[in-house]
């Protein structure tokens, strides 16, 4: 973890010595996603007018069938990849061209939108700079400029021999279950490649430069359950133990003492107790019943729990798991564990393709790309794959108000970011 850090926090305040300018290919690239940037804007305008919601597979299968003929005509192959009924989630689409040389460049995009069937938010608004609607920047953006990026190096010739891969996701705002099977075909994937690039949207650091993402921190959750003897509450502290309430604001209050460390978070959400308490997890809701002068026997807590590396959570789990157990007199304490997303730990390699990003960014004049904090991004579909193949995110469209009904994407971000990103796959194949 320091040894990471310390490379960090020299990305941030170096700056490499980039090769100057690009070749006469490059260049030819760059003119041909310019070139075809408007019919990407109308392919965006498409795909968001349609609404596909995690929980609209037919409008998540619509609008992968919108990118299925694009990839298509670029000569990849496509298929669907659909999920158990139970599930409730549309599927995957997958593309991929095939070749024998350069690195094998594994593309990662998703179709669904926190923005259901019924959502008011209008689906498309645009003043010709800005475009608001659903999922503009999270993420059809970044799709759209997966395609232009590869529309610009097909015209070129430059993806023949080459081996691309495309899995766009259907689920990746509320990821179905078991997260095995519905990541099964991204993990699939990464296995047969050699780098993966992922089209999340673009950020920028406190300094507002223009920045790549090398980490993401695991999302999970922790479940502490207390019993405690019962009794008049005028036994508390003595016979009848310190009640169920107490137990669990004693591990609260150890965690705050104990564990806070950069990049670790475990919020404490929800805390439910009385003589009785239950908690529905498919209605995030809990209900509780005591009277005061009943020591309370039940109380439940849920919480958020993020992490760096798998290093740092493993630690953590231990140390959460040891103050739990010393549970106070009259009390029985145990927590659980659960891990949604894994970390993607900010590792040598990842510094490095971003590193090739940034040459790209800066030799094409759109500037230099710097590190963005991992412990202050959410989590993605790239940490399914980040512990096979060397991964960046970030490489998507600029925008903002992400998951709000003013969500908005900045219109020229769609031909900055597919000529960095055709530059990028282009150098990586060779």
């Amino acid at each position: 973890m320091h040894a990471i850090r310390t490379v960090l926090a020299m990305l941030l305040v170096t700056s490499p010595a980039w090769a100057a300018g690009l070749d006469t290919q490059e260049a030819q690239i760059v003119a041909h996603v310019k070139r075809m940037t408007p019919d990407a804007l109308k392919l965006l305008e498409r795909s968001v007018l349609v609404n596909s919601g995690t929980l609209n597979p037919a409008g998540v299968r619509e609008v992968g069938a919108l990118f299925g003929s694009e990839f298509e005509a670029l000569g990849f192959k496509t298929r669907w990849v659909e999920m158990p009924a139970e599930m409730k989630r549309a599927g995957h689409l997958v593309a991929e061209r095939v070749g024998d040389k350069g690195k094998r460049v594994l593309l990662i995009g998703h179709l669904d939108t926190v923005f259901e069937k019924d959502s008011p938010v209008p689906p498309w608004q645009s003043d010709g700079k800005r475009v608001r609607g659903q999922g503009v920047s999270d993420m059809k953006g970044g799709d759209v400029i997966i395609l232009l990026a590869l529309k610009a190096l097909n015209e070129a010739g430059a993806l023949q021999g080459r081996t691309v891969r495309a899995v766009f996701t259907g689920d990746e705002e509320r990821v179905g279950h078991p997260a095995e099977r519905a990541r099964a075909a991204l993990i699939d994937a990464a296995k047969q490649s050699d780098v993966a690039l992922a089209f999340e949207g673009a950020t920028k650091d406190e300094q507002g430069r223009d920045a790549g993402t090398i980490g993401r921190r695991a999302s999970g959750g922790w479940h502490l359950q207390v019993t405690a003897r019962t009794g008049h509450s005028a036994g508390v502290f003595g016979r009848d133990g310190y009640g169920a309430v107490y137990e669990a604001a004693r591990v609260l209050n150890a965690f705050r003492e104990q564990l806070i460390e950069p990049d670790l978070t475990f919020n404490a959400a929800t805390l439910v107790a009385g003589t009785s308490a239950r908690w529905d997890d498919g209605e995030s809701q809990g209900q509780a019943f005591g009277k005061t002068n009943v020591i309370p026997r039940d109380a439940q807590v849920r919480g958020d729990l993020r992490y760096l590396t798998a290093e740092q959570g493993a630690k953590a789990l231990e140390r959460m798991q040891a103050i739990v157990e010393q549970a106070l007199p009259g009390t029985r304490s145990r927590i659980s564990f659960s891990e949604n997303y894994p970390p993607m730990a900010p590792t040598p390699g990842n510094l490095k393709l971003l590193e090739a990003y940034s040459a790209a960014s800066a030799d094409a004049g759109l500037g230099a790309i710097v590190p963005f904090p991992p412990g202050q991004r959410g989590a993605g579909d790239v940490q399914f794959v980040a512990p096979f193949v060397d991964s960046l995110d970030g490489l998507g469209a600029a925008g903002g108000g992400a998951h709000t009904p003013d969500e908005w994407l900045d219109i020229s971000s769609i031909e900055r970011g597919a000529i960095r990103a055709a530059l990028l796959i282009y150098r990586l194949t060779r």
